[in-house]
């Protein structure tokens, strides 16, 4: 636990804390939570007619393979604002006396914690403990060690770091035989019509869904820890190694808090989000483009961490630029508290969803939320739930208790 956070009121925001990145930490958290307003459930029970709530279906759901929306960007962002915050959190250690060794050793626990932790989240509605690491928290702390060994390096170097592991991941999955013409797609999740309506030909094939190196990998590596069954295949086509590209996404995050750090000026800074953000959105698009490497979040390809990278600089830059840039962080304090807390934040939208939800319809009963109607019931249920879950996390904010890893 850390006891070290300001009063609730735009004056008392710490002055030499980047606001910013609580603030879209915070707006991160929230769409991650937001998944319990159910804009899908609201637009299904209006037929489809409705643009808005078919709009807010679509970016409160994952794309089914290549290409992008909001809810897309919710781990890219987090893994991203991980690497931004390291520079901040070296040099905050350095200052209270830290030595190299100390600091390898917390970043070393903090990874095991975090693998953990994500272990732990999955397996809570499970038989037995459910060995896998595909979730934002274990591919984080799969990739944490790394990253601080390269926030300990000069920036040339990180460079390096960035090119070595997009490229060493490009050519593992380039260099895996395709699968043969006649391989069944069905005994590994696949369905009919899939591979037609969303996979991919030629090259681009390296990148199918449960055929690659990846897959091939977690067949090897997840059937050796203990298990109810023999593990074929992740249905969404998730997979351990994704940690390794999710690692390419941390370091740019690293460059980009290396940049808000240094004593340029507040423009200066924003013009190198923008730049940088600008030439890996080009980069991650044309690769997907001309069938070099498509664009695929579930199993983070390295043009997907140029991809969604560019987007994570871009808001980045947004958010830096209003709130620390011009000094307008009053509006920002509701993202500051989920965000000053994100871990609390995550372990609470995940466990404690249902129990809040139970408990408000036990003591409000189910009447209260359709009375916009029925069709909008999910919606103003989930937005209760959200509500509440916020108050909790501001209830912590104002009595200064902060979960740390």
């Amino acid at each position: 636990m850390a006891k070290s956070a300001p009063a609730l009121t735009p004056e008392g925001l710490a002055p030499n804390r980047l606001t910013s990145l609580d603030a879209y930490r915070g707006f991160v958290m929230l769409l991650m939570m937001g998944e319990v307003l159910r804009c899908c459930a609201v637009a299904k029970n209006l037929g489809g007619a409705s643009q808005v709530w078919n709009f807010l279906c679509r970016q409160q759901s994952h794309v089914e393979w290549t290409g992008c929306v909001l809810h897309d960007m919710i781990q890219p962002s987090f893994s991203f604002l991980v690497g931004v915050a390291l520079p901040f959190s070296l040099a905050a250690r350095r200052s209270h006396g830290q030595t190299p060794q100390m600091m390898m050793l917390h970043a070393w626990s903090r990874s095991v914690v975090l693998v953990l932790l994500g272990v732990f989240l999955r397996s809570t509605h499970s038989n037995q403990t459910n060995w896998t690491f595909e979730d934002t928290l274990s591919q984080i702390g799969l990739g944490y060690f790394f990253l601080f060994l390269l926030g300990m390096r000069p920036t040339r170097d990180q460079w390096i770091g960035l090119v070595v592991v997009l490229v060493g991941y490009f050519a593992a999955f380039a260099l895996w035989p395709l699968p043969p013409a006649n391989f069944d797609y069905s005994r590994v999740g696949v369905p009919p019509g899939w591979i037609q309506q969303h996979g991919h030909t030629g090259f681009a094939a390296h990148w199918q869904k449960n055929s690659n190196v990846a897959w091939a990998f977690d067949r090897w590596f997840l059937n050796l820890f203990s298990r109810e069954k023999v593990w074929e295949f992740n249905r969404g086509g998730y997979s351990t190694l994704s940690f390794i590209p999710t690692l390419g996404t941390m370091i740019l995050g690293l460059l980009a808090g290396g940049e808000l750090q240094s004593p340029k000026s507040p423009a200066r800074k924003v013009l190198w989000l923008v730049i940088v953000g600008s030439l890996c959105l080009a980069a991650g698009w044309m690769l997907g483009h001309f069938g070099i490497c498509p664009v695929v979040k579930k199993i983070w390809t390295p043009s997907w961490t140029l991809f969604s990278g560019g987007l994570c600089c871009f808001m980045l830059a947004a958010f830096y630029a209003v709130v620390d840039g011009f000094g307008w962080r009053g509006w920002a304090i509701p993202l500051v508290v989920v965000g000053t807390n994100s871990i609390a934040a995550y372990v609470i939208a995940h466990l404690w969803d249902g129990f809040i939800g139970t408990s408000l319809k036990t003591h409000f009963g189910t009447k209260i939320f359709s009375a916009a109607g029925a069709s909008y019931e999910p919606f103003v249920f989930g937005v209760s739930v959200l509500l509440l879950e916020w108050l909790i996390l501001l209830w912590m904010w104002r009595r200064k208790i902060f979960v740390r890893i």
